[in-house]
């Protein structure tokens, strides 16, 4: 089987290292090259067999949605989700509303979308953050709001910034953890949860995963797996964490966020598309408590992709 991991352009020093991890694990049983996601995409992807997407990015206006939705149309096997559950997922106001439908907890909110017109949400400290977008953009440490004062600068800062609606949801002081799914319908399973502590970053540094914290203090940031809790409360995670899963649509793999208070365990984000990048990423962190090595990881995510497409075509 041919098989394209197919990544965006232009490629960091991490983005390299996965796109040349995935390959390497993917060619202990296949035959995988990289392909980039650009004008010759169409015509370059039809001599696989089956990708791989890595691709997190877009257009204009959207992002995540291209290559699945393109595939899909050429009839090409793919893994992830397809473009429609991408693009619910990138908008958290709208993940938010599926979440609650189905009874899942997650923080209050609202979502602004004319920052003339900003009301008041009824709940303090808020946090606020741009609607659609991932990678912790646009959260600092002026995210956290206790005021209508702080709300209107902080959401007409980000408004100015991104262009687009802006969340505010009820902040939720308290632990964080993140879990990983791999697998289809009943196979699913969840990997060892990870707590992320910020305990240990520099006196003044949010406790939360701001751009900053994220991108520039994850040698100071602990994470610990499996995460400090209660065999009771590794149980009801993960069935929250499942059920948002599966109510949200998301296949093969994903990873949701979630943080916890005396109330219990909130999801905060959902994300259908999480990077694989080796040691940095947050799924791979995960993998040691059950023995799993990286390429595990990623013939998991694959057969996995295999596995339901081969169902979906079965008479």
């Amino acid at each position: 089987m041919r098989v394209a991991v197919v990544y965006d352009e232009p490629l960091t020093a991490e983005g390299k290292d996965m796109v040349s991890a995935v390959c390497k694990a993917l060619n202990s049983r296949y035959e995988a090259e990289p392909l980039p996601f650009n004008r010759n995409f169409m015509s370059n992807v039809k001599k696989y067999d089956f990708v791989f997407n890595l691709s997190t990015g877009g257009g204009k206006y959207n992002k995540q949605v291209h290559v699945p939705a393109l595939l899909d149309v050429l009839g090409i096997s793919f893994t992830g989700s397809p473009a429609g559950v991408h693009a619910l997922c990138m908008d958290k106001g709208l993940t938010k509303l599926v979440l609650q439908k189905n009874n899942i907890p997650t923080p209050r909110f609202a979502v602004i979308t004319n920052p003339s017109e900003i009301t008041d949400p009824g709940f303090y400290p808020a946090f606020v953050k741009p609607s659609r977008e991932g990678s912790a953009e646009g959260v600092s440490e002026k995210s956290v709001v206790g005021s209508s004062i702080e709300l209107e600068k902080q959401v007409v800062t980000l408004y100015e910034a991104f262009k687009e609606p802006i969340l505010v949801e009820e902040f939720i002081e308290g632990r964080e953890f993140t879990v990983g799914i791999v697998g289809n319908a009943e196979q699913a399973r969840v990997l060892p949860i990870l707590e992320i502590d910020f305990s240990a970053l520099p006196e003044g540094l949010e406790r939360f995963y701001s751009h900053r914290v994220k991108h520039h203090y994850a040698e100071k940031t602990r994470y610990i797996c499996p995460a400090r809790l209660k065999a009771k409360q590794m149980e009801e995670l993960e069935n929250y964490a499942l059920k948002a899963y599966k109510a949200l649509g998301m296949l093969d793999y994903a990873r949701i966020d979630v943080r916890m208070n005396d109330k219990g365990f909130h999801i905060i984000e959902v994300n259908s598309l999480p990077l694989l990048v080796p040691v940095y990423s947050d799924l791979t962190k995960m993998l040691e408590p059950i023995g799993w090595s990286y390429d595990d990881l990623i013939l998991n995510i694959f057969e996995a992709s295999i596995s339901r497409q081969r169902a979906i075509s079965q008479p």
